[in-house]
């Protein structure tokens, strides 16, 4: 029997460990990371040519505030909303502050003599950047998410712990994104996998562009985006280390309209 190698958030969907078992031992086979990918959002070489073929498109250009993730491969896109003048939100680690997203902008940054390379690697940006709640969040005009494997059809896959999906169901129930802002990966082409081969659930969030170094494709998703929370699907070690959830839960989910939107 196929045991995927240990991964602390497998055990939840056999099919996907395994897929995600493959992908990440495919890549370290192939040298194609800067790092050993096992249990991580791959940090693929060419991240940074993915980034410049992402912020040729309209819909970059055509942001004001960007949602970035704060994984490794995600580094230069973020650098490059910084580079832009875009409002730059990254989540918190796992959610794990009431204020659960990080903003940063280059005027702010460069008024406290802070450069923008510093300030968009993910640890650095904990520190220079504003943390900040929902209630106090812009609407985001384009997500980018990290995946582990996505098909052309807009499947996408993590690392299995659910916390993009999470984010950005939070982030719809709020109103900061909408059923039609673009959500954004950038991969490399051998984390692209026949459609059949990922299964997409009722609370995964599909893809509408893969970014690779050598590739744009829109992905013309037929897949349904979750409306927001599925309370149902929320585990009860979320509510015990995500204080944002379990202060909605106790007041009996009724979340603070957003007064930007």
């Amino acid at each position: 029997m196929f045991i995927p190698p240990s991964n602390k958030w497998q055990g939840r969907n056999y099919q996907k460990d395994r897929l995600r078992a493959e992908i990440w031992s495919l890549l370290k086979k192939q040298n194609i990371c800067q790092r050993n990918p096992q249990g991580h959002i791959p940090n693929f070489k060419g991240c940074e040519k993915a980034a410049e073929n992402l912020a040729g498109l309209s819909i970059w250009q055509k942001a004001n505030v960007i949602k970035c993730n704060p994984d490794s491969p995600c580094m230069p896109i973020r650098l490059r909303a910084l580079q832009d003048g875009k409002c730059l939100y990254m989540a918190v680690p796992q959610l794990k502050t009431r204020r659960c997203f990080v903003e940063l902008t280059a005027e702010n940054l460069q008024k406290r003599s802070i450069c923008l390379e510093e300030a968009a690697i993910a640890q650095k940006a904990l520190s220079y950047g504003r943390l900040v709640s929902f209630e106090e969040m812009q609407p985001i005009d384009l997500v980018t998410v990290g995946c582990v494997a996505v098909t052309r059809n807009g499947g996408r896959m993590g690392k299995g712990a659910g916390f993009a999906d999470l984010e950005l169901a939070m982030l719809a129930e709020l109103n900061l994104i909408t059923g039609i802002t673009p959500i954004v990966t950038a991969i490399h082409p051998l984390q692209i996998v026949e459609n059949s081969r990922l299964l997409m659930e009722a609370h995964d969030w599909p893809l509408n562009w893969i970014i690779t170094p050598f590739e744009v494709i829109e992905t013309q998703t037929i897949y349904p985006r979750p409306q927001g929370l599925n309370k149902e699907m929320i585990r009860s070690e979320q509510y015990e280390t995500m204080p944002i959830l379990r202060d909605w839960k106790e007041a009996g989910w009724v979340m603070k309209p957003n007064q930007n939107c």
